[in-house]
């Protein structure tokens, strides 16, 4: 989302490399981790959270929602901010600002605190993680960097793992007493030693010249992603009243004048967030579609899976955070086999699409009354690797349609609409599970369905992607 940076007249190669870039690597990672782990933790820990405070089933949706909803609204000058004001500053009011949201978290004693606990891990959080991607660009030389960030993926793996089974254990465990609260707890001595660790080896940095923050454009799209996710979720324990459909209306002008204000801004010479050229691209707006509609269906998989086999089967948390394992081990294969097929382009996008809808359907009838890991795990894995075989290639493939320009405009958008569609997901699936849950299994059942057309329409929204990513040379 960032602009590049303004390098300096020394020649690149003349530099030395920042001497303390691996230990800085590793505060960066811890604070990946961090976000990462908590971004997860309550789509198994939320029936105990909501069963404590009370509230509404919407309260275990708004637990996800409220965090990417504001986790979009601060990648949208989360990066830069960290041009205007540094990265290693933005970075420790990120931290720092995380670690408080987490101790909120914890001292909630009702559902409002909770929600707006959760916003405020979201937006601080999304102040902390583009200044560390942005860190490592500036300190490793072009051999190291690769390298570096090699490092991020197996670690993010292990985290997409590790955060529903740390949840799943710390609400089973009860340690002090302390029940759910723990999840949230367990981010301050961890937040402590990452603010001191970031004093000690992050790199100051300075400041870039002529960058300008876009703060309207910001308020506009988050706005537009409220009013229309806000109905989504509520709309069904209000029983529909015509004010949710005026909302979704009004998304949609909102949404309107974001566009608009971003083509204004560009003419006039201004930093819009958003390239207003990206739009005329055909492959960018088949990007958006296909990412949208993905990480929906991905992230409200998740979230309605986890909910049946709590509410629906009777597991405990740290049993329903054992049973998705396969799903974790499942992508990473997925991905792992993409770096051998990555020549194909999007038919790996397609095929991963096929495999994904094949597993989530295979668990209609393996999510009964005597559902356990083993009969669970062989569509979960199939779930997974398809996923892995969608995500893997996606972002190659998209930029491929983009001029070398817009890049990083196009890059940072795609990032921010995996939350945006993170939180439509769980708003449209949650509603779809709650809806059906007092007629049983028939609930699970109809959401898997609802996953299964949205990725049907991932697969027919690949078709407006280009064939091949950038550097990848056609099959022959």
């Amino acid at each position: 989302m960032t602009d590049p940076l303004t390098l300096p007249a020394t020649p690149p190669a003349a530099l030395a490399p920042y001497r303390r870039r691996w230990p800085a690597l590793a505060v960066i990672l811890a604070g990946s981790v961090m976000e990462m782990l908590d971004s997860t933790v309550t789509s198994i820990a939320g029936p105990t959270i909501r069963a404590e405070l009370g509230g509404g089933t919407s309260l275990i949706q708004w637990l996800g929602v409220a965090y990417a909803l504001a986790m979009t609204a601060g990648l949208l000058v989360g990066g830069r901010l960290g041009d205007i004001a540094g990265r290693r500053r933005m970075f420790l009011i990120g931290a720092g600002g995380f670690v408080a949201g987490s101790l909120l978290c914890a001292a909630a004693t009702g559902p409002e605190v909770m929600i707006a606990a959760r916003a405020m891990q979201g937006l601080f959080g999304a102040c902390m993680i583009p200044q560390g991607l942005g860190m490592l660009k500036e300190m490793f030389p072009p051999r190291e960097l690769q390298a570096a960030f090699g490092a991020m993926g197996p670690v993010m793996g292990l985290s997409s793992v590790g955060g529903p089974t740390l949840a799943g254990w710390l609400v089973d465990a009860d340690l002090l007493g302390t029940g759910w609260r723990m999840i949230f707890l367990i981010n301050l001595p961890i937040g402590l030693a990452l603010l001191i660790a970031a004093i000690a080896f992050l790199p100051a940095g300075r400041p870039a010249p002529g960058v300008r923050l876009d703060l309207p454009g910001a308020v506009l799209a988050s706005g537009g992603a409220l009013l229309l996710i806000f109905p989504l979720v509520q709309g069904r324990e209000y029983g529909w009243p015509a004010w949710t459909f005026a909302m979704v209306a009004a998304s949609v002008a909102v949404f309107t004048a974001f566009g608009w204000h971003e083509v204004r801004k560009s003419r006039s010479g201004g930093d819009p967030l958003i390239m207003p050229s990206l739009f005329r691209k055909r492959a960018f707006l088949g990007g958006m579609a296909t990412g949208t509609i993905y990480f929906a269906a991905f992230s409200g998989f998740g979230l309605v899976f986890n909910l049946h086999l709590q509410l629906g089967l009777g597991f405990s948390p740290l049993r329903a955070a054992v049973a998705g394992i396969p799903l974790s081990v499942g992508m990473a294969v997925g991905m792992g086999v993409v770096q051998a097929v990555m020549r194909h382009g999007r038919k790996v996008l397609h095929a991963g699409a096929v495999t994904m809808t094949a597993g989530v359907l295979g668990l209609v009838p393996a999510l009964d009354s005597q559902a356990g890991f083993w009969q669970l795990a062989p569509a979960l894995l199939i779930t997974g690797i398809g996923a892995g075989l969608v995500m893997g290639p996606y972002f190659d493939i998209v930029l491929a349609g983009v001029d070398p320009h817009e890049t990083g405009s196009a890059s940072g958008t795609l990032t921010t609409l995996q939350q945006v569609g993170g939180a439509l997901g769980t708003a449209v699936l949650g509603t779809v599970f709650f809806s059906g849950l007092s007629a049983g299994p028939a609930a699970i059942s109809d959401a898997l369905w609802t996953v299964a057309a949205m990725i049907a329409l991932t697969f027919l929204a690949g078709f407006l992607l280009p064939r091949y990513a950038r550097q990848a040379e056609p099959a022959s």
